[in-house]
C-alpha cells in the first residue's frame, strides 16, 4: 500500500537546531563568561552540547520532567548548586539568543512544497508540546502539519513503537500508510521500521554505514524515496 502520510521529527531534521544551540550558547557566553573548568569557547560548546544530550536521555527516560532536564543541564555546565529559580534565570537569558538563531534548513520548505499535494504531514517529537508548537509557529510552519505530538504529553517517547502507533491513530492511517523521516539512525528511522512505519534516516552529515535503513542526505531526496520509479522492473522500497 502507498505511503499516504509523512511524520516528521523536527531538531535537526527541519529545524538546524545544531547551528542555532551553538551560535545562541556563544553569544550567551560572550555576556555570561566561561564556566569554571572550560579554558575555551569550543569546549564550554561541547560540554553543552553533551549535557543537553544527556539531560534529553534523562528526560526520555521519564527521569525527570521538561523543565527540570533544562535546570539539571544548567546545573551540571556551571557546576553550581543553583536554585531552581537561578537555573531557570539563566537558561531563559541563553533562550534568548538561542531562538534569534532559529532558522529551518535551506532544504526544508522546498521539500514541504513538493509533497504538499498527495501527503499528509505531522510531527513526533521527543520534546514537549508546547516548546515544539511556539517554535513551528515562530519558524512559519506550524500550518504545514496536521497533527504534533509530544513525548512529555503521551507519556512515551521514541523509538518506543507505542510513540509511532499514537501518531499513526491521531491520523487514523495504519503504520505501513505513514513514513517517519528523523535525524537518529537509532531513535528515529529505526525506531520507526520496527513500529511497521517506512523509517527514513536523515543524514546530513553523510555518516553512511547503515545499510539496513532507508537513507536520504537532504529532503530533496524525499519525494523519490516515496514515489520510487518502478518501470522496467525496479523494485519499490515501500511496496
Amino acid at each position: 500500500m502507498a505511503i499516504r502520510a509523512v511524520l516528521w521529527d523536527i531538531d535537526d531534521t527541519i529545524f538546524d537546531y545544531g547551528s542555532a544551540e551553538r551560535t545562541g550558547m556563544r553569544r550567551h557566553l560572550d555576556h555570561e563568561g566561561l564556566p569554571d573548568g572550560c579554558d575555551s569557547v569550543e569546549r564550554a560548546l561541547d560540554l553543552w552540547r553533551e549535557l543537553t544530550v544527556e539531560h534529553w536521555r534523562r528526560f526520555a527516560a521519564g527521569e525527570c520532567d521538561f523543565e527540570g532536564q533544562r535546570r539539571g543541564r544548567v546545573r551540571d555546565f556551571l557546576g553550581a548548586p543553583l536554585t531552581d529559580a537561578e537555573a531557570e534565570e539563566w537558561f531563559e537569558r541563553h533562550k534568548v539568543h538561542y531562538e534569534a538563531a532559529w532558522a529551518l534548513f535551506p532544504d526544508t520548505l522546498p521539500a514541504l512544497d513538493g509533497l504538499a499535494d498527495g501527503y499528509r504531514h505531522a510531527v513526533l517529537s521527543n520534546s514537549a508540546f508546547a516548546h515544539q508548537d511556539r517554535k513551528l509557529r515562530v519558524l512559519g510552519v506550524r500550518d504545514r502539519f496536521e497533527v504534533l505530538l509530544c513525548a512529555a504529553e503521551l507519556g512515551v517517547s521514541k523509538p518506543e513503537a507505542e510513540a509511532f502507533h499514537a501518531a499513526c491513530r491521531a491520523l487514523g492511517l495504519e503504520p505501513h500508510e505513514v513514513a517517519y523521516v528523523g535525524n537518529e539512525p537509532d531513535i528515529d528511522a529505526r525506531g520507526a521500521a520496527e513500529a511497521g512505519l517506512l523509517g527514513i534516516w536523515l543524514d546530513r552529515q553523510g555518516a553512511g554505514g547503515r545499510p539496513e535503513l532507508a537513507r536520504i542526505t537532504g529532503l530533496g531526496e524525499l519525494p523519490a524515496l516515496l514515489r520510487p520509479d518502478t518501470r522496467f522492473g525496479a523494485v519499490s522500497l515501500i511496496g
